[in-house]
């Protein structure tokens, strides 16, 4: 039979390993881990004009009415609106470092509208953002690329060098890639404001709800990351 001694150490030892338990489950790894999963989801939504919201109120743009429609579905999430009239890739790689603050998690990445309104050669705008992405994968951050069409005014030469680069992209980086910003959205009067390039609020809508699965699937690759 185990004698008094023998049982008064493993019942204090047993009380040791039930304190270092609670501890870790109240104030130490477990509520740390707790905290960084509770923490909202920011994102950066960069580009130009199309994210920036051109001739719409603040409330009606692209990255307002993203956030809106993200947190309707219970998402904690901060879209915050990087976008800029005429940029062009140049402009976006430019301004890359500063544009996208500390503790930023994702960026949904949208350039090259400006780049093929001005025919800027198609390898020119690739390398472009071949720089901005690994730029951004270097300080761990997700990416959503978006994709853009060249007009069609520019000739199937140039439309078949611009065309891909956005898929060849995500592939060589392993990004969620939305291929065409404004599908369903282009040519239609209905939805565009009076210059039939940028969306009106009621295209904006649709832009939101087409890329909603690509952005959720962002935000699950951030708690992913945060779980890991």
């Amino acid at each position: 039979m185990p004698s008094r001694v023998t049982n008064g150490a493993h019942l204090r030892r047993h009380r040791i390993f039930l304190a270092l338990l609670a501890a870790l489950c109240t104030g130490g790894f477990f509520a740390e881990i707790s905290v960084a999963m509770a923490e909202p989801v920011h994102i950066i939504a960069f580009g130009d004009s199309l994210m920036a919201g051109y001739g719409l109120p603040g409330s009606q743009a692209f990255p307002s009415k993203l956030s809106a429609t993200l947190r309707a579905k219970g998402y904690d999430v901060n879209v915050v609106n990087a976008g800029v009239s005429g940029d062009t890739t140049a402009a976006g790689l430019a301004r890359v470092d500063w544009s996208i603050p500390k503790g930023t998690q994702a960026v949904i990445l949208e350039f090259g509208a400006n780049d093929a309104f001005r025919g800027i050669s198609p390898e020119i705008a690739k390398k472009n953002l071949d720089e901005i992405i690994a730029r951004l994968k270097a300080r761990n951050i997700e990416v959503l690329l978006v994709g853009m069409l060249a007009p069609p005014n520019l000739g199937k030469e140039y439309g078949s060098a611009f065309n891909p680069l956005y898929a060849d992209l995500a592939k060589k980086h392993g990004l969620l890639l939305v291929p065409f910003f404004l599908d369903g959205v282009a040519g239609d009067r209905n939805l565009n404001q009076p210059d039939g390039i940028h969306p009106t609020a009621e295209g904006v809508d649709i832009m939101v709800k087409k890329l909603l699965p690509s952005v959720e699937a962002l935000i699950q690759r951030v708690q992913a990351r945060k779980a890991s």
